[in-house]
């Protein structure tokens, strides 16, 4: 095989396999949190915004 197939191959390749990974470690996380709707920046932003501290109304 030439570099001219080798080179994208081994691009796609790389791409292939770093979203498999990131997808399976996406799903461990889930797992682990036992609520895999919602990530841990939701859990803990979602709520409503706090009031402003005073002295900072522009």
């Amino acid at each position: 095989m030439s570099n001219d197939v080798l080179i994208p191959l081994l691009a796609i390749v790389t791409i292939v396999l770093v979203a498999g990974f990131a997808i399976w470690q996406r799903g461990r996380v889930a797992q682990s949190k036992n609520d895999p709707r919602r990530s841990a920046f939701t859990q803990a932003h979602g709520d409503a915004p706090r009031p402003n501290r005073p002295g900072t109304e522009h």
